[in-house]
């Protein structure tokens, strides 16, 4: 691989990265507030890639080695085409289930819990209903119908959950926050399922068998399933 064939991987692995911030193929990777980098990190790239090929076509033609004879780089070196392949071809999955599941809930106390707008039902984070029934007991959330949104994760003894993936930075750091579901439960459960749960607040909890952490339940009084969201994974809780 030459230095032009180079710079066309590049151009391409820049083309590439500039795709996926210009749709929404980059929220499998990482949060939505840094898709300004990922663009700015793609033009980049493509300006490398550029500038290399005219400075090959300017430079005097000449082996490197200074010794008359061609010298080229290790074949091998096409294997950093892959990534490249894998990036444009295969979008992955959002985490799911299988993750959440084996994985401690991510559950920390709010700096403070502003208050509700007095909309009924409420829609809420899962985040923020969490945060709100473990480390505030429900104070601020009363006896109001709350709606809140996730994906179907069952426990080992078949306990339902329901759960958003946290982000720090990116999918690889992601973390379950996790809700217990008690009440009016569908009969038929398929975990990754996406619900649109309605209920109220409950003072029942358990402990993830994880972690350990605290999992506050909602006492459920209707279920009905959903698409998966635009973005799958929770920022609110870092932010």
């Amino acid at each position: 691989m030459n230095r032009q064939a180079q710079a066309a991987v590049l151009f391409l692995i820049g083309a590439a990265v500039l795709h996926a911030g210009f749709t929404d193929l980059y929220l499998r990777y990482v949060k939505e507030g840094l898709r300004p980098l990922l663009l700015a990190a793609g033009v980049v790239l493509i300006v490398t890639a550029l500038a290399t090929v005219r400075y090959e076509r300017r430079r005097p033609q000449q082996d490197d080695g200074g010794d008359g004879h061609t010298h080229r780089e290790p074949r091998i070196a096409w294997l950093l085409v892959l990534p490249l392949f894998a990036l444009i071809l295969v979008a992955p999955p959002a985490l799911g289930s299988y993750s959440a599941t084996h994985t401690g809930t991510a559950l920390t106390k709010p700096f403070a819990y502003p208050a509700l707008p007095t909309t009924d039902p409420l829609p809420l984070s899962l985040v923020d209903y969490a945060g709100r029934a473990a480390y505030d007991h429900g104070r601020s959330l009363g006896d109001r119908r709350l709606e809140v949104t996730g994906f179907l994760a069952l426990d080992r003894d078949g306990t339902p959950y329901l759960v958003r993936m946290a982000l720090n930075c990116c999918a690889a750091d992601a973390q379950p926050v996790k809700i217990g579901l008690t009440g009016d439960i569908p009969p038929v459960l398929q975990p990754d399922t996406w619900l649109q749960v309605t209920g109220t607040y409950t003072a029942k909890r358990t402990k993830d068998p994880v972690n350990d952490g605290i999992i506050p339940f909602l006492d459920v009084a209707e279920a009905k399933p959903v698409p998966a969201p635009r973005d799958p994974y929770d920022e609110s809780w870092n932010q």
